[in-house]
């Protein structure tokens, strides 16, 4: 059977010694938070995630949803119970604005104890997490009164919420969108359309479920200029704010998916059902981008919760399974064979994942605390750089930790051997719920694109600069730092590849921009391996500044520097390598004819 234990150690490590959690107290809601309660909430979120959410995983997995003949929906034993649980304790709208019922603590906590919960029951998880990805776009975009409609009981739990963007026929490319709003004397609208692959379209786990939908207005433009976003309720609130009237709209089928079976992926037919229109007309994408970004960052927590639960199951297997003798001779002579942790190869995968999840997990709190300095700090510049580096490493937060989450869990199932493909393992299901979240929220490669296509050139650029001067003063003030100068060697040549790489892009794809389209994923990883080497280089200072301030688990921070030389040692020299693909261009790629494939 699977195990898992939340890291809280190493969060707070991150919070407090990396990211110096306890300088942000002049934003709001940080101050609410002390260091010493961010603790206490850590081990509560994490006895949460590891006693309640934990045990359903398989279950989940094993029982999958069911929809009814009356397009009702009932889901796997125990989920109901679960969610209940998770919103009783305030979790859902921890990070949330007061005003309409949330504890406005910081969003980096939220995304501390989130990677608990998702690492603990992915499925389960995205209930609430489509929620509090609707409640962010409702509260940036709708009216006074739609809020105090629906934001108190969506951060409470007792309504849900959805996000409807992709159609039979449209995916990436919104602008194909066909699902029409028709306006009425009373200021609604009648929505018509279908749409696919929508998580959590329908359950019984709340009272009501607030559907954000993309239409298209009567007669308005084509393309995405035409597309408006609006609140479609499951049940039309009554005079009171309480769930009225059933909406025309229903669930036509539930997904057949090779993961995630817990959570209820539907097929939404809207009838003529009444919906809203959310800001201005013709201005849906402006407002559903706060949800996806949101979600995008979900997704990219996604990945390296996989991957941590992954690992840490394959390391129990590594320390139980004998097979052979270490090649230095035996480690265990009272036994017929060596636990394979003894072996080399073995160890290269395990450190893999293990380098890769403790940069990973810095990088997504790293993320989340420019968030907070985004949206709380009361000085603009401030603000103005944390956003410009918020938006700017949004695509790699989901196309890194997604790609790199699936290649660990692989990675993890292969250690077992012939055990990882069989069910009862539990191996085989990370292997399948991990491979969603290289696609949903925006596929990979789109994230690539975006990066290379879009937010490199944001602003004239503003946000890379930003973030290679960053990195830039790290290791020219550490350079001189005898303990801190092997990282920032490696940080530096790493930094220098990605800095040649964003040149030649500069260069070469204006003029042709299949360039680009050739070297974007290439280019989006070696953003990711340079920004890991950086938390690293991070987590490296803050380990010897422990250890030199004497700090009691020494074994900890020396684990650490441990793990930061293997990242720095073997990861790290990627970047050569994707500095390389991406100045081949691409002529050969694009030479074969399309029949000739």
């Amino acid at each position: 059977m699977p195990v898992y234990k939340a890291p809280v150690a190493d969060t707070m490590f991150v919070l407090k010694d990396v990211l110096g959690y306890e300088r942000y107290s002049n934003l709001a809601g940080f101050s609410d938070a002390s260091i010493d309660l961010v603790e206490a909430i850590l081990a509560e979120g994490a006895k949460l995630a590891e006693n309640v959410m934990f045990p359903l995983n398989q279950v989940g997995d094993q029982q999958g949803c069911t929809r009814h003949a009356d397009g009702s929906v009932t889901v796997p034993d125990g989920f109901k119970e679960a969610y209940d649980a998770y919103c009783e304790g305030g979790w859902l709208g921890l990070a949330f604005d007061p005003d309409y019922g949330g504890q406005g603590l910081p969003y980096v906590l939220h995304t501390a104890v989130g990677e608990y919960m998702s690492s603990a029951n992915m499925a389960l998880m995205m209930y609430p997490g489509l929620t509090q990805g609707a409640i962010a776009a409702i509260h940036t975009h709708a009216s006074p009164e739609q809020k105090q409609t629906f934001l108190p009981k969506m951060m409470e739990g007792r309504w849900t919420g959805t996000m409807n963007l992709t159609e039979p026929h449209c995916g990436t490319d919104l602008g194909l969108l066909r699902t029409r709003a028709v306006p009425q004397a009373d200021g609604s609208f009648k929505i018509s359309g279908q749409k696919i692959f929508i998580s959590a379209g329908e359950h019984p786990m709340s009272e009501n479920i607030i559907h954000l939908v993309l239409a298209r207005i009567e007669g308005a433009p084509e393309g995405v200029k035409g597309i408006s976003l609006f609140i479609v309720p499951k049940f039309i609130p009554d005079a009171d704010g309480n769930p009225g009237a059933r909406n025309g709209v229903s669930c036509g089928s539930i997904e057949h998916k090779m993961g995630i079976h817990g959570n209820s992926t539907c097929v939404m037919n809207y009838d003529e059902a009444t919906g809203w229109l959310v800001g201005q007309e013709n201005s849906g994408l402006k407002a559903m981008f706060v949800m996806m970004n949101e979600a995008r960052l979900g997704v990219g927590l996604q990945g390296l919760s996989v991957s941590e639960v992954a690992y840490q199951n394959a390391v129990n297997y590594a320390k139980d399974r004998i097979q052979g003798r270490a090649l230095t001779g035996p480690k265990a002579p009272d036994k017929k064979a060596d636990p394979i942790i003894v072996h080399p190869d073995v160890r290269r995968t395990l450190m893999t994942i293990r380098a890769f999840n403790e940069a990973g997990r810095a990088f997504v709190l790293w993320t989340a605390l420019k968030s907070d300095i985004a949206h709380r700090s009361e000085d603009a510049a401030e603000r103005q750089t944390a956003d410009d580096l918020l938006s700017l490493v949004t695509p790699i937060v989901k196309g890194v930790l997604t790609d790199k989450g699936f290649d660990h869990a692989v990675m993890a199932q292969q250690m077992y051997g012939g055990h990882g493909y069989i069910e009862e393992w539990g191996m085989s299901q990370y292997v399948r719920d991990a491979r969603i979240a290289m696609i949903y929220e925006g596929a990979n490669g789109i994230q690539a694109l975006d990066l290379v296509g879009r937010k490199l050139a944001q602003n004239g650029g503003r946000a890379v600069m930003a973030m290679f001067k960053e990195i830039e003063e790290f290791c020219a003030l550490h350079r001189e730092n005898e303990k801190l100068a092997f990282f920032t060697k490696h940080l530096k040549k790493g930094l220098g590849d990605l800095q040649a790489s964003t040149m030649w892009f500069m260069q070469n794809a204006m003029a042709k921009p299949d360039n680009a389209g050739a070297g974007s994923t290439d280019y989006m990883h070696l953003f990711g391996l340079v920004t890991l080497g950086y938390m690293w280089a991070l987590q490296a200072k803050a380990a010897h500044e422990a250890l030199d301030g004497g700090a009691a688990n020494a074994a900890f921070y020396e684990n650490k520097l441990v793990t930061a030389r293997f990242f720095m040692e073997r990861l790290m020299p990627e970047t050569v390598l994707r500095r390389t693909r991406i100045e081949t261009g691409a002529d050969s790629m694009m030479a074969l004819a399309a029949d000739a494939f």
